[in-house]
């Protein structure tokens, strides 16, 4: 980055303000625009640091703009493929991202996590672990957890170390992101109307160990076909986790205890019914990711062990609300894709009446209904999906099936459908786009109304 260098951040979210502040105290001059026409350039600058001389535009973005910029910082949620991205990349201007920008002033050393599901939960639990070994005030988490890697990234040094939570989206505009441990916890169709093929997706996760070589660590799921085969063409070394099977080196589940074993030599780390306050499959593999790249960064394994036996569910990932009137409820709004909605499904051990639907990624339902059986009494369907998500059901003989108009709706009719020793699961499978501003809100939401209830 070059004192003076023209730049435009495209995107007034959290992300781009974020980026827009670290590029003026890197000496740029800043642009902050975003499509949105019903935005004004006083409510955006209204959200920039005091002092900034950010020029702001949203709505149309003015050709003399295009033509003079010569850096594009993309937030997140900006396709990589529209045409105005398309344009200045055509002009020869240097598209990158957040991720990268915040990379670029790193001065310690990175573990990034990426997957389709259990980023939030791997994250959180490595960052912890972290601020067990080094103390709070040298640990940053970051990236799509909801913290910019552009707010931290100057307060980095060498003892320090920066965990992030790294999404498709944000992987897209990485270059020379370089992780000294990186995890791909899995892969399923996700994202499919963003990345268009699942080819195109695949290829965006694996960006996350691009850079690195074999003197860095890339922990991979072993029971995911996409990670395992990736890790025969990994450029660092792999270790994998098993939820399924025994494996010759890594970490893998045997009965219920979490076994170590590397030259022949293994360890019985941990009982994850006894040790272990998460419930599901889903997150004793990311407890096993999570040991892997804790190991890889020094860590010893008793004060991982002491950090993963007080550590509670993230906020929205089956996450235990409360029981009333004898039903349990349970949020896990951030089940926001079928392969992570199976998983809450799988948590439940009784009859479950279950909240699905909201915005189309694109994706298919079939294997979501299928994990049904026996668990799910009840589906509820409210959102754009509904429609679809109640054929497929159909389609596998599954019709106890209810439509709600509006989420009061769909919350009162969960609250009639369930009977005591039953639980009420909120596991939509979908995003929450164009009903809620984010999965947060739709789990906050089904919190407050949940502990409204009375006893009768």
């Amino acid at each position: 980055m070059r004192l003076g260098e023209k730049c435009l951040v495209v995107g007034s979210g959290i992300s781009g303000i974020s980026a827009a502040g670290l590029l003026e105290h890197m000496g740029a001059e800043v642009t902050l625009y975003d499509s949105n026409g019903k935005l004004t350039p006083e409510q955006m600058r209204g959200k920039l640091p005091a002092g900034s001389k950010a020029r702001c535009v949203a709505g149309e973005l003015p050709r003399e703009i295009l033509e003079e910029t010569q850096t594009v910082v993309l937030s997140p949620g900006v396709p990589v493929d529209l045409p105005l991205v398309e344009a200045l990349r055509k002009k020869g201007a240097c598209i990158t991202g957040e991720i990268e920008l915040g990379s670029s002033r790193e001065r310690g050393r990175i573990a990034a996590i990426t997957g389709t599901n259990g980023k939030t939960t791997t994250t959180t639990l490595l960052g912890e672990i972290m601020k067990a070994h080094l103390g709070g005030e040298r640990v940053f988490v970051v990236g799509n957890i909801g913290n910019p890697y552009t707010l931290e990234c100057e307060k980095t040094g060498p003892d320090t170390v920066t965990v992030g939570e790294i999404s498709s989206f944000q992987l897209e505009t990485v270059s020379r992101f370089h992780p000294a441990v990186s995890a791909i916890l899995n892969i399923t169709p996700d994202h499919l109307d963003r990345h268009h093929t699942m080819e195109a997706y695949v290829a965006a996760k694996e960006r996350i160990a691009a850079n690195q070589t074999k003197d860095d660590l890339c922990v991979l799921n072993y029971e995911n076909s996409y990670t395992r085969a990736f890790g025969e063409r990994c450029p660092a070394r792999a270790v994998y986790f098993s939820s399924a099977r025994e494996l010759e080196e890594g970490y893998f589940l045997r009965g219920s205890q979490i076994i170590r074993r590397f030259a022949r030599e293994e360890r019985a780390l941990l009982d994850v019914r006894r040790d272990m306050k998460l419930v599901g499959t889903c997150n004793v593999e990311n407890v096993m990711a999570a040991i892997a790249m804790a190991e890889g960064l020094g860590v010893p394994m008793d004060t991982i062990l002491s950090v993963i036996r007080d550590f509670r569910a993230v906020a929205h990932r089956i996450e235990f609300v409360a029981a009333k009137n004898g039903v349990d409820y349970y949020d896990d709004s951030k089940g926001t894709n079928p392969d992570a909605a199976i998983q809450g499904i799988l948590a439940m051990d009784r009859p479950t009446v279950l909240i699905g639907g909201g915005y189309d990624k694109g994706g298919s339902y079939d294997t979501w209904i299928e994990s049904f059986e026996g668990k799910v009494k009840w589906l509820v369907l409210i959102g754009q999906t509904r429609e679809k998500i109640a054929a497929c059901a159909r389609a596998h003989g599954f019709d106890k099936i209810r439509f709600a108009d509006s989420y009061e709706e769909c919350l009162r009719l969960c609250t009639q459908l369930a009977e005591p020793g039953d639980a009420v699961l909120l596991s939509p499978a979908c995003a929450s786009w164009g009903m809620f501003q984010n999965y947060e809100e739709r789990g906050d939401l089904f919190q407050a109304y949940v502990r409204a209830l009375t006893e009768e």
